[in-house]
């Protein structure tokens, strides 16, 4: 009998020309590119597990996904076999074998986003990978403010999920950081997990507190509240980066 064996892979991908990461009808995705190699290899239907969906414009660093399989195949050998098969806009980084009962997306325990933002000029050749906001942002008041979201809150207002969609709407935030360079902003937040667009509607409205639209106030009326009071702040996809996946 063929032993089955689970298969972890870390995973970059360029996510402008795609519709987000999860499967869907007639439309480009990252989780059907990859489903479609490993169905090449297999020489049948495959499907793979993946630490969590990315959103249309997207990018990631180090996205993690895992499949079981039968083939007597090396880390190194699949780590080719599947470049050789993906679009030149995905990229196998590593492949590790791992325990049967890992699961890429139950398994984590920490994930970390990084967003980028242009304050300067614009420039079209980032357009797709750095959010050209072109305006200055007043950066002390920002960094203060994003330790508001640091610890164990309740994020139902900083988030697009409903309460039928979610067990709970919290989320433990390990460090939220923001550093410039040359007028480059990084914002790194590293939290247990994130509800949908929740990070990219953190830094939206971190951006809001920077450009002297709002003040810490706003943020402080929405968090750990059970009104509905969602922010209307959300930056765009592309400058947002799924960095790292921990387990």
């Amino acid at each position: 009998m063929e032993e089955l064996r689970k298969v972890k892979c870390v995973i970059s991908y360029d996510g402008s020309s795609f519709n987000g990461f999860q499967s869907q009808k007639d439309v480009r995705n990252i989780q059907d590119e990859i489903e479609l190699a490993l169905t090449t290899i297999h020489k049948e239907e495959q499907r793979l597990v993946s630490s969590g969906r990315t959103d249309r414009g997207v990018h990631a660093y180090g996205q993690v996904i895992s499949f079981v399989t039968k083939l007597n195949l090396s880390e190194k050998q699949w780590c080719r076999a599947l470049n050789s098969l993906l679009p030149s806009d995905i990229h196998v980084l590593k492949v590790e074998f791992v325990a049967t009962d890992f699961h890429a997306r139950l398994s984590a325990k920490a994930k970390t986003y990084c967003y980028y933002l242009n304050m300067k000029e614009y420039n079209p050749l980032e357009r797709n990978y750095v959010y050209q906001y072109n305006k200055h942002l007043y950066l002390e008041p920002m960094i203060k403010a994003a330790q508001l979201f640091v610890g164990k809150h309740d994020f139902r207002n900083f988030c697009s999920n409903s309460a039928s969609e979610v067990i709970s709407f919290e989320r433990f935030i390990y460090s939220f950081t923001i550093s410039e360079v040359d007028g480059l902003l990084l914002f790194r937040v590293k939290g247990s997990g994130f509800l949908r667009y929740m990070v990219r509607m953190l830094v939206g409205t971190l951006i809001a507190i920077g450009a002297k639209k709002e003040k810490e106030k706003y943020i402080l009326e929405r968090l750990d509240k059970q009104e509905n009071m969602v922010t209307i702040y959300n930056a765009p996809s592309m400058g947002l980066y799924l960095e790292e996946v921990e387990y």
